[in-house]
């Protein structure tokens, strides 16, 4: 928690951004904009998400259905024999930027990570449920730093790239109680997507494009590359986000957003040998795919503190489409909010 707090004093030593509502893109979009030199901003995330009910390769899967898939990891039990019922995370995201520039922005970011898990528990060889029990976990995530460049600006079009380093720097060996098969409790390695990290750095590189129809009417597209360059035992695989927005302005201090992303990731890379629950999130297939979701925002003026204008904002996520790989958990709507200040 000292780490968090000192980190958090870090982000607000700098701070601003541009006077109208419409000015950046929805919450849930990273990196979308760039400042003019000397100029320098604060973020404040915080994301909420669940997870609930299964699907195998993106098609609806029951409990039942679930135990007869075979346990990879021994022959007891022989099938898989605990089950996921409902997941729960979340996120709290501190940034800052600043411009020494007119054609580069710094930007840094570090995330904080709650994560909590409902599981069913089945007997391994009468098949029936013996209970549930829950496995939870929380920690500093990663570390990113990032430079954006200034690639191309003209009265309606601006263009930028990014370039940056993706740390992760949260626990990869935490354990949690589990109701293991035989009816015992038991103090077991958690899976991996319930690992805070996994001990790698990624290198991240975006291309964000802005296009104002009109002052009242945006439309704005962004790529960003996550690849591994750099871990340990395993890590998970690597990732492109694709995000495209339409932005309203009802007046200065307010806009509405649509937005669509597309999710696209790689399955787990290496494994841990002492990751062997008989669940599927401890099955490194199991991780990976795409998927797509829209989302609805909001984005506010207003005065809170003294200076200049508060920024807040807020995003409404609900998924499309589910193409996971192998057998996951389905996700549900999430909700972003976010506190924008300069000073």
């Amino acid at each position: 928690m000292r780490s968090v707090q000192i980190i958090f004093l870090l982000v607000f030593s700098i701070s601003a951004f541009g006077s109208q509502a419409i000015g950046h893109a929805p919450i849930g979009v990273m990196a979308d904009h760039m400042h003019k030199k000397g100029e320098s901003m604060i973020s404040v995330r915080a994301s909420y998400m669940k997870m609930r009910g299964n699907s195998l390769d993106g098609n609806s899967i029951s409990d039942s259905e679930i135990l007869v898939i075979d346990n990879p990891h021994s022959n007891s039990p022989a099938k898989l024999s605990v089950v996921p019922i409902e997941m729960s995370m979340t996120m709290l995201m501190l940034g800052g930027m600043y411009a020494p520039t007119d054609e580069v922005t710094l930007m840094f970011m570090t995330m904080f990570m709650d994560k909590s898990m409902n599981l069913n528990t089945y007997h391994a060889m009468m098949r029936n449920n013996i209970g549930s029990f829950n496995s939870s976990s929380s920690d500093l995530s990663d570390l990113s730093f990032s430079a954006l460049v200034n690639l191309y600006e003209q009265d309606k079009s601006r263009w930028h790239a990014e370039i940056g380093l993706k740390f992760s720097v949260g626990d990869k060996n935490e354990k949690g109680k589990v109701l293991t098969p035989m009816n015992t409790n038991m103090e077991m390695l958690l899976p991996y997507g319930m690992q805070s990290g996994d001990d790698s750095v990624a290198l991240v590189i975006g291309f964000t494009n802005l296009y104002t129809l009109s002052d009242e009417h945006t439309f704005g597209n962004q790529i960003r590359f996550f690849r591994n360059i750099s871990s340990k035992e395993w890590h998970h695989g690597d990732k492109t986000y694709f995000d495209s927005w339409y932005q309203y302005s009802v007046s200065r201090n307010f806009s509405i957003s649509s937005r669509l992303r597309l999710n696209h990731q790689r399955g787990i890379s290496g494994f841990d040998s002492n990751i062997k629950a008989p669940v599927q999130t401890s099955i490194t297939s199991n991780y990976g795919g795409f998927t797509a979701e829209v989302g609805l925002g909001f984005n506010f003026l207003t005065q809170i503190f003294p200076g200049s204008e508060d920024r807040l904002a807020l995003e409404i996520i609900n998924p499309i489409i589910n193409e996971k790989n192998g057998l996951q958990m389905k996700d549900k709507t999430k909700i972003v909010f976010g506190f924008q200040k300069s000073f």
